[in-house]
């Protein structure tokens, strides 16, 4: 391992945009993840490696479309014999035709001397037991008869390679007889924290100590978005224990997010040991919060001890709550999601109208945490504050589902202005 590392004064990272980090953060997450097998049970919210192709018809049988009696089309209206009743999963083998029908139920496979079915609607029980009068017959051959593969052809494309799988689409996965599919393996997602005033929540509070509320909130958001998260828990504000969380880091995941150690004390030592083990890609954004957001990227056996890894992408968050909050939602959560093979990892983003007078910042854009809701009197999406924007008060991000894109500027947006939003969570009614 090196002899140490100098922590500088100032910083020698140039301010970046936050479209322009993304891009750099999705960059290097072109190379997603391998693919595994899963269950049905597992694959709802996941995106698929490959093809999906049916395994046989559907329906693999005539069947009827309603509850009716299986006629012979031509013989038309009249009173007919009937010789039978087919239930659903039933093999059919009653007689139909020559003045005979059979009754069948929805689903039903259809008996084989059948063209078509006449709904029950259109038929009366006769005089004489055990015989029904069709009054209205079945308009064409075919009639109210599913053929085998209708709806689904076998060895047709069911669902994509990069599609991600729903409600919908597990059930067509199991109507086409498909038990596993191949997935997109789900990001390990590393959360180590730093500090020597940190303790975990639950424990003693010493004097100048706080509980670490940011790695249970990472690893929780990691998990929300598809991540495997894994706990490295809290490192001290040593160089030798952050270096030892970065190579437990190369051996349990594939992506690492610190909290703290970013800014320029003399203790903050993510990025000089990103630059010594890796590549540090930005390691400033123009953004309130986070401006001290970093990443880089460490490539196989870049420590000396030959610790065993492959390439590991780490993003450096700032200590402050809100904005780890903040840099979740803008950079690490369309990270996970693109290394999950997503198409489109960004959250949503939709424009609002203000319900309140907005001071803007005149050096740095603001991600504003907001409520956003449907206005029913203003057919529109509003946003309202969710109160003073520190970036150590957490419950400015209480609740939030939406953040304000507000533009740098020496000036209060007015009421009702429109601006744009990123989403993060459901919109309120």
């Amino acid at each position: 391992m090196g002899g140490g590392v100098d922590v500088p004064r100032s910083s020698s990272y140039p301010m970046v945009e936050v479209a322009a980090a993304v891009d750099i953060v999705l960059l290097q997450a072109e190379r997603v993840l391998e693919g595994e097998h899963v269950g049905l049970e597992e694959v709802a919210g996941r995106v698929l490696f490959e093809d999906v192709l049916a395994q046989g018809d559907v329906p693999p049988f005539r069947a009827s479309v309603k509850d009716g009696y299986a006629v012979v089309q031509s013989e038309g209206p009249g009173i007919y014999d009937v010789s039978g009743e087919v239930t659903a999963g039933e093999r059919p083998g009653t007689a139909v035709g020559n003045g005979k029908v059979a009754y069948v139920t929805t689903g039903a496979p259809v008996p084989d001397e059948a063209d078509a079915v006449v709904q029950v609607e259109w038929t009366k029980p006769a005089a004489e037991p055990g015989k029904i009068e069709i009054y209205t017959g079945a308009p064409k051959v075919g009639h109210d008869i599913r053929p085998v593969g209708r709806d689904v052809r076998k060895g047709q494309t069911i669902l994509s390679a990069g599609e991600e799988v729903h409600m919908a689409e597990v059930g067509l996965l199991a109507t086409c007889n498909v038990r596993n599919v191949r997935v997109y393996k789900n990001a390990r997602v590393a959360v180590l924290s730093t500090g020597d005033e940190l303790v975990e929540a639950g424990g003693e509070l010493g004097f100048g100590k706080i509980v670490d509320s940011n790695r249970p909130m990472l690893l929780a958001a990691v998990g929300s978005v598809g991540g495997i998260p894994v706990d490295l828990g809290i490192a001290a504000d040593e160089e030798q224990a952050v270096t030892s969380a970065f190579m437990e880091a190369m051996v349990k995941s594939d992506v690492l997010i610190t909290s703290g150690g970013v800014s320029m004390g003399n203790k903050d030592f993510i990025k000089p040991l990103l630059a010594q083990y890796g590549t540090v890609h930005f390691g400033r954004v123009m953004m309130k919060p986070g401006k001290p957001l970093t990443f880089a990227t460490i490539e196989p056996n870049a420590f000396s001890e030959g610790v065993p890894s492959s390439r590991k992408l780490v993003i450096g968050l700032p200590g402050n709550p809100v904005s780890c909050f903040v840099c979740f939602h803008l950079v690490v959560s369309p990270l996970i999601r693109k290394l999950s093979g997503f198409r489109s990892p960004h959250n949503p983003r939709v424009m609002v109208r203000t319900k309140m007078e907005l001071k803007l910042d005149p050096e740095r854009p603001e991600y504003h945490r907001a409520l956003v809701s449907w206005d029913v009197g203003q057919h529109a999406l509003t946003a309202v504050t969710t109160g003073t924007q520190a970036s150590s008060r957490l419950l400015s991000a209480r609740s939030a589902n939406g953040l304000l894109v507000l533009p740098r500027a020496d000036r209060t947006l007015p009421v009702g202005e429109e601006v744009e939003a990123i989403l993060i969570g459901q919109i309120l009614r």
